[in-house]
């Protein structure tokens, strides 16, 4: 396990410098083993706009569940072609696949909590793992406004699933200040941002919030607010948060 003061030095590494000068600085101690995990969102599209103008040693992974929208794949092309920047694409496992919807129906992730676990497990948690694999930093667009559990996190922390450093570069960036970082650089977005839709998944699974609605509540609309969460950011059945020393 990663130890405290190995945190302490980079959360003192980050102290007081603007986030894309802070990622510069983490990524610059892990050359080759960091990655970045996008889903194209707003905050995904300025982190990875920060990694190509940087010329970080990055490696950028994306999950294609098989369920996405398709304004998210011509945003994944758009991306490719403005930034040159590879990006590895992770895909369900077939035969897992095949199990999921013979034993719970295409359309399962409906009738229960436990299938919509199920199916992000194998449409996410499951592809994660190999995009994670070798890696020693994982950097997410996670940031506090999006729900009161990530409100609670730790800008750089130990996850224990993937036995590596998790960095949130973004953590205490608000919209605000996210979407005029996007607008000052002309950085590309999924126009489903601008209707409604600030948390985007698969399609199934993603609506639009009226306008005060937490960012989540778009996601997964029909379970409790506590629940949801698909798995890729929770560590025994909850998102990891930081240690009371961390505070």
């Amino acid at each position: 396990m990663s130890s405290e003061p190995d945190i302490a030095r980079l959360r003192a590494l980050i102290h007081s410098q603007d986030w894309p000068a802070a990622l510069a600085a983490v990524c610059g101690r892990f050359p080759g083993v960091a990655v970045f995990s996008t889903s194209f969102g707003l905050e995904d599209q300025a982190i990875l706009h920060a990694i190509a103008q940087a010329g970080l040693a990055v490696r950028v992974v994306t999950l294609d569940t098989g369920r996405l929208f398709e304004e998210t794949h011509a945003l994944h092309a758009q991306t490719r072609k403005r930034y040159g920047v590879p990006i590895d694409v992770f895909f369900p496992e077939p035969a897992a696949l095949r199990r999921l919807i013979a034993e719970r129906g295409p359309n399962g992730f409906r009738d229960s909590i436990e299938n919509r676990r199920a199916c992000c497990r194998v449409r996410k948690v499951e592809p994660l793992a190999l995009a994670l694999a070798g890696a020693k930093l994982w950097i997410t667009g996670i940031r506090r406004e999006q729900s009161e559990e990530r409100a609670r996190l730790a800008p750089i922390e130990w996850d224990e699933r993937h036995r590596l450093l998790k960095y949130h570069p973004l953590l205490d960036v608000s919209e605000t200040e996210l979407r005029r970082f996007v607008g000052l650089h002309d950085v590309p977005y999924n126009p489903l941002h601008d209707k409604g839709y600030p948390s985007i998944g698969c399609a199934p699974c993603t609506r639009a919030v009226a306008p005060g609605e937490p960012a989540r509540r778009g996601r997964w609309w029909w379970e409790d607010d506590a629940k949801k969460e698909c798995g890729l950011h929770v560590q025994n059945g909850r998102l990891v948060r930081r240690k009371e020393s961390d505070s």
